[in-house]
């Protein structure tokens, strides 16, 4: 036998409660979902996040001036991979169109650091 109630739909409990003359505790667009145990939400959020893990672009940022030059590496920052494509904000226009004209040139060495073959493109943008 179960100790816990059987649970009734959102319409069945505000009739109820309508028939009672009690105000209904719940906002009106909530949604009741069964309680996850918290060890797999932490978990969760830490690979999501990707927290105390290893993340490529953390690899990417450890060799960015390699991979772009240290004059373009001073002017740019990788900041994120977002569906396969790595945001690089550039602080210089002149640096920007550099990057721009050796875009295909610089995805092809972030492609051999080791986890990030993942990346396809560049996204530049004033940063």
């Amino acid at each position: 036998m179960s100790t816990e109630p059987h649970p009734f739909s959102k319409l069945a409990e505000n009739l109820v409660a309508d028939l009672r003359g009690i105000p209904s505790d719940d906002p009106p667009r909530s949604r009741k979902r069964p309680t996850q145990p918290l060890a797999a939400v932490v978990e969760q959020l830490l690979q999501e996040h990707r927290i105390g893990r290893e993340a490529p672009e953390h690899t990417i940022r450890e060799h960015w001036p390699a991979i772009v030059g240290p004059a373009n590496a001073s002017y740019s920052h990788p900041a994120v991979i977002e569906r396969s494509r790595l945001i690089v904000l550039a602080a210089h226009a002149v640096v920007r169109n550099e990057l721009f004209l050796h875009r295909a040139e610089i995805v092809a060495r972030i492609r051999k650091l080791p986890g990030c073959d993942g990346v396809k493109s560049l996204n530049l943008r004033a940063g």
